[in-house]
């Protein structure tokens, strides 16, 4: 990745190419490197856009340096005494550029900062040569990417009038305790006709906003944290304090699929290391369309050793095992003590000895962060622990809601954990989020919500980290209703992501097909659910969708025939031989990323130096597609169905540029291997 910047006449440094090869831009077009707004400061002649802001117009170059990857732009604004360091990382090999700004206050008085960009990209194309690209992002509905003309959403008025260019402008924002709940906290820009792409994301754990607009006849981009506008986030910094923004990245490629290759291959490069990302094992989770919330000994016990027979590494308990309430157990959560009356023979101890006797590590669900207000832990712990507002301790559907800001609700988890990890041997664990908090706490020394949402997110990944130092072998899924917290912060540290909560396996197709966009497929949790009372057909389908993502098994495999249990087995031992392919592999899309009630679908996972792969669903129409792949055009080339195997109704051709891909049932889902 190169990066250029510039200098201007009136001292302020702006960035004028981004990509290999860019062509520098005018830098008196292009945007100032930092923009704020701060109370007394005046935002500028454009509003609540967060551009040309007054105190950003300021900012004055005082030097530079290099440390390691990282490029250093030190600012200064003379007026307020407020200096701005702007750090730019890059990876060798990886078209991603990295970048986080740091305030801090030089001068004598007080300075309450309402917004600070993370990253401002001025004087891209004409809005008329651009097409811009989103995600919806919603509880059981996650990843359905919207494209548009950027004219369709940046209306064109004219030559500038009034002295002013356009103040109109394209929005997306995440709020909320659920950083993706929405929309996905990324976006994209293309050129029509197959040029090049912008691509990014903010790596936000609490809300965060981006803005495309126009100015001197270019597009501009900013990329940005919580702000005071949308998400009640203000910051006071006195003399010499500080405050760091949210980091950004921004892949550059020549058309979409390749920014979000290069974006792929960043997100492997910036996320704690873990051999879970490498050996990929196999989970079997007992929640969905199985138990549902309801273990017991009983009913664990026969499914435990169905899954072994299947194939499964890692066997994981999902919610309820601490349930003895007669009442239930969602408003009286928060001491993870196991039920004695669901586990009556030797407790929970013995089912998850049960789980190791079988060849598997066993794992528990866990909501950490939630205490019902029923929870003996409401009592105990100070109210200072959890999440409040004037003073008041917030409930949300029963819940109190632990701010791990807080010594007393890190060391409470940090016991539980213990207990689970330490004294139970339990190795994978499910964390899972079910509400949402908006705008978030006050809590000391928080100066507005939204700053101490933001407080809270960022300690609770550092109390993540701290978990996995201390068990470096602990498997972690991130969970929030499924999709919910999809967000490159909490990417960075959990090893899995749990792609949705969605029920139905036909519908969940367009979910997985897309989730390489948000989540490498090492990580991606795409569920894989077969029943004794589907078709075969079915049974191929659930299973078959979720080979190229990380398969998450579940279903009442205890209850299936041998030839049913023979589908499950076949589909993991495919799996097993591709895992490490998927590794390494960067994602391409080569219909195009699907729509939710498109008939066909595809994903494709390209290995450098080695196979590419395509998943291709089939919900209707014709029983044949043709899908072109342009990295392997002009070549002789392999195709092979690899799922399912012998008897199944897929079939696929080589024609020179592409592959013609029959799949026979509908539903029906293929997996094809090229070489």
């Amino acid at each position: 990745m190169e990066v250029a910047f510039a200098i201007t006449s009136d001292g302020t440094v702006r960035v004028v190419g981004l990509g290999s090869g860019s062509p520098p831009v005018d830098a008196e077009i292009a945007l100032p490197l930092v923009e704020l707004t701060a109370f007394g400061q005046g935002s500028g002649w454009s509003g609540p856009r967060f551009t040309g802001t007054a105190p950003g117009n300021r900012l004055r170059y005082q030097g530079h340096c290099v440390d390691g990857s990282r490029l250093i732009v030190e600012l200064h604004d003379p007026d307020t005494g407020l200096t701005a360091f702007a750090e730019f990382e890059s990876y060798a090999g990886v078209s991603v550029v990295r970048s986080r700004v740091r305030l801090r206050n030089d001068g004598a008085s007080p300075l309450v900062v309402q917004s600070v960009s993370s990253l401002l990209l001025g004087a891209l194309p004409s809005p008329d040569a651009l097409d811009v690209h989103w995600a919806r992002n919603d509880w059981l509905a996650e990843c359905r990417w919207v494209c548009a003309p950027v004219r369709d959403v940046l209306v064109d008025i004219g030559a500038a009038v009034h002295q002013h260019d356009s103040r109109a402008a394209f929005r997306l924002t995440g709020r909320g305790s659920w950083p993706t709940d929405g929309h996905l906290a990324m976006g994209a820009l293309t050129e029509r006709g197959g040029g090049r792409a912008w691509l990014w994301q903010i790596e936000s754990p609490a809300g965060w906003r981006w803005d495309l607009g126009e100015r001197d006849g270019g597009t501009y981009l900013a990329l940005n944290g919580p702000t005071d506008a949308e998400h009640q986030w203000r910051v006071r910094l006195g003399a010499g304090e500080s405050f760091t923004t949210v980091p950004v990245a921004v892949a550059v490629g020549a058309g979409f699929d390749e920014a979000m290759g290069a974006m792929t291959s960043y997100r492997r490069a910036v996320r704690r290391a873990h051999p879970d990302h490498v050996g990929l094992p196999v989970v079997f989770n007992d929640y969905m369309n199985t138990l549902m919330g309801d273990p017991t000994s009983e009913k664990l016990h026969p499914l435990i050793d169905a899954a072994a027979r299947a194939g499964a590494e890692y066997f994981c308990i999902d919610s309820g095992w601490y349930d003895d309430d007669a009442d239930g157990w969602w408003d009286s959560v928060g001491e993870w003590e196991p039920s004695v009356r669901r586990f009556p023979d030797g407790g929970i101890r013995r089912v998850l000895e049960r789980i190791r006797e079988r060849g598997m590590v066993p794992g528990l669900w866990l909501e950490p962060e939630v205490v019902g207000v029923r929870s003996p832990v409401a009592r105990s712990l100070p109210d200072d622990a959890f999440f409040q507002r004037d003073g008041i301790r917030l409930v949300e559907q029963g819940r109190h809601q632990l701010d791990l800001r807080h010594p007393a609700a890190r060391a409470h988890l940090d016991k539980t954990v213990d207990r689970i990890v330490g004294e139970w041997g339990v190795g994978y664990l499910k964390l899972d989020y079910n509400i949402v908090v908006d705008p978030g706490t006050e809590g000391p020394g928080d100066l507005a919500p939204g700053a101490g949402l933001l407080g809270h997110g960022q300690a609770y990944l550092d109390w993540l980290g701290g978990v996995l130092d201390r068990y470096p072998g602990l498997v972690v899924e991130s969970c929030a209703s499924g999709g919910m917290r999809m967000d490159g912060a909490t990417l960075a540290v959990a090893q899995l992501q749990s792609t949705s909560d969605q029920q139905d396996p036909l519908r969940y197709p367009p979910i997985a097909a897309s989730a390489a966009t948000v989540v490498p497929p090492e990580q991606g949790a795409v569920w894989a659910y077969p029943q004794p009372s589907y078709p075969d057909e079915l049974i191929s389908f659930t299973l078959g969708g979720a080979l190229l993502g990380r398969i998450h098994l579940s279903g009442h495999l205890d209850r299936m025939t041998e030839r049913q249990m023979g589908l499950v087995q076949d589909a993991l031992r495919v799996y097993k031989e591709i895992r490490g392919d998927l590794a390494r592999a960067l994602p391409f899309w080569p219909l195009g990323l699907p729509g939710w009630g498109d008939e066909w679908a595809v994903l494709g996972m390209r290995v450098p130096g080695g196979p590419s792969y395509l998943s291709v669903w089939r919900r209707g129409a014709e029983g044949e597609v043709r899908v072109p792949v342009e990295h392997l055009a002009g070549r002789a080339v392999v195709a092979e169905v690899v799922h399912p195997g012998a008897g199944g109704s897929g079939g696929a051709v080589w024609d020179g540029s592409g592959v013609r891909v029959a799949v026979g049932s509908v539903p029906g889902v293929v997996l094809v291997r090229l070489r």
